[in-house]
């Protein structure tokens, strides 16, 4: 079986040439599963409900988020009533939404959990406890974790954490393709950072000259979507979907 994974989509145009190329990716690498980070995907950061559903109607399975989860309050709805748009599992009990949530493929289910470093980010439940946890109740081989955590270090560290027992750990949050790639024990498929899917000649999909004078003068600057072109940051992992181990890692960079 294969999974997309597509790494945090920046915008409108993110979600432009996701519209364009999408199809053709899936077609290309025999995709069973499309799992994407939304939580950036709204013009001016976050996930609304119209960017939410610009990505399932183009072929998402599955939306993971992060930090920006709640950065837009009409999206609040949607993370109630929606099961395959997911915010971090280790939030606190009583916020709205869920961590984790199943694919059914008939003759399997795929488990999608969503996690969130606390190095440099908010001081929420330690994402490895929480993963503990929620590796305890799930129900299937065949799990996928989406890990939007800001330092590789944290993220490395949890790749191994979770060798063996998890199909994939894919990080997300950075923005950068990472080129260590690797299926950990035989069964983990493994990155530091999935990348971005937005404007390529950017700073994290920002316009690069704002970013530039932000450095240079230190002077409040409001950010803005960079309007360069777009390009696609994923991988395909591929596994065995009786046993949840990962065969296969590939990463994909798509103009």
């Amino acid at each position: 079986m294969n999974l997309l994974f597509i790494g945090d989509v920046v915008g409108s145009s993110g979600c432009d040439i996701l519209e364009k190329k999408l199809f053709e990716i899936k077609r290309e690498h025999s995709i069973d599963i499309t799992v994407i980070n939304g939580e950036n995907s709204a013009q001016g950061n976050g996930i609304t409900p119209q960017s939410y559903h610009r990505l399932i109607n183009m072929g998402a399975d599955v939306i993971t988020t992060g930090n920006h989860c709640f950065r837009r309050k009409e999206t609040e709805e949607l993370f109630d009533t929606e099961e395959n748009l997911l915010r971090p599992a280790n939030y606190p009990d009583g916020v709205v939404g869920r961590g984790v949530t199943y694919i059914d493929m008939g003759a399997c289910r795929v488990a999608v959990i969503n996690l969130i470093g606390t190095m440099y980010l908010d001081a929420l439940e330690n994402p490895f406890s929480c993963a503990d946890r929620l590796l305890e109740a799930v129900d299937t081989k065949n799990i996928i974790v989406d890990f939007h955590a800001e330092a590789s270090s944290e993220k490395k560290a949890m790749g191994f954490y979770l060798e063996g027992r998890a199909t994939a750990v894919l990080g997300t949050h950075t923005h950068v393709q990472t080129a260590d790639e690797t299926i950990l024990g035989s069964h983990t498929a493994y990155i530091t950072d999935v990348g971005m899917t937005g404007p390529e000649r950017s700073v994290l999909g920002v316009d690069k000259d704002i970013v530039i004078n932000k450095f240079l003068y230190h002077t409040p600057v409001r950010f803005s979507e960079s309007e360069e072109a777009a390009f696609i940051n994923a991988v395909v992992v591929s596994f065995d979907e009786k046993s949840g181990k990962a065969t296969n890692i590939k990463r994909i960079i798509k103009r």
